[in-house]
């Protein structure tokens, strides 16, 4: 698989970063929609590691993009602009993070609770069978495994009231899913990966569904303290997959295009 798509006309000044890790494809709808009035970049990560995916980025952004670019992360995605912008911050003209993954670890008991609880006494029993299979070294098909239960967590419990079910995704690498995360969880853990926001020289807006199951503060309030220019924008109604919801779509993207223009 090529890492990277292109979309509208040159210059290619957005690049559009889609999360997962491993789920590479799912932002290419924001791409369309933005491409309309300029040229955008959809890097596909395909390394599997952190230090990987930052370098994998950064070779596409110097080789196509009209530098520096406006990045707009999406979840892991958000992380990993994050980590490219405090590396490489000539590079990097505004950061846009759209429903970010948390920046401090304490926030993660609260991400697993909500998901549960949103889910039936059906759903429940499949979400946590589908995890003891993704854990068992001796499970078929864990590209497979991982792809349901992404869905099950975006249909179930991620979203507030979506406009589809459907998700574009080129294809699921549970491989780089799991080597990826566990590096993130790693710098997040030791507070290397939030130190890095002091390094940050560009402007960071973070855009935040209420109905995420991340929670807002555990983007927000970390992040607030580390970077020099944030914002945190909350958009009511909206889950983890903003261009999706019904009823935060367009304001979603009329933030965007105001960040962006």
């Amino acid at each position: 698989m090529e890492n990277f798509r292109k979309y509208g006309k040159p210059p290619f000044s957005v690049a559009v970063i889609h999360g997962g890790p491993g789920a590479a494809g799912e932002a290419a709808p924001v791409a369309r929609e933005l491409a309309s009035a300029m040229g955008v970049l959809e890097p596909l990560q395909t390394a599997d590691t952190c230090e990987g995916q930052v370098q994998e980025l950064r070779m596409v952004l110097e080789k196509n993009a009209d530098l520096p670019v406006t990045l707009i992360g999406h979840s892991w995605g958000a992380m990993l602009g994050f980590m490219l912008a405090a590396r490489y911050p000539a590079l990097v003209k505004k950061l846009v993070m759209v429903s970010s993954a948390v920046f401090e670890d304490k926030y993660t008991v609260e991400l697993e609770a909500t998901r549960l609880t949103r889910l039936n006494d059906e759903d429940r029993v499949e979400l946590l069978t589908l995890m003891a299979s993704l854990d068992d070294p001796a499970a078929g098909d864990k590209n497979a495994l991982l792809a349901r239960f992404s869905q099950l967590l975006w249909a179930k419990a991620d979203s507030y009231d979506p406009l589809t079910l459907d998700i574009e995704v080129l294809e699921v690498r549970y491989d780089i899913n799991m080597s990826v995360m566990e590096g993130a969880k790693k710098l997040r853990n030791s507070g290397e990966l939030l130190e890095l926001g002091k390094k940050i020289r560009c402007s960071v807006v973070a855009i935040h569904g209420d109905y995420d199951p991340h929670p807002a503060a555990g983007v927000r309030e970390p992040l607030a303290r580390a970077v020099k220019d944030f914002r945190f924008i909350l958009l009511e109604k909206c889950g983890h997959f903003p261009w999706l919801e019904r009823y935060a779509r367009g304001r979603f993207y009329d933030i965007l295009k105001a960040e962006i223009w």
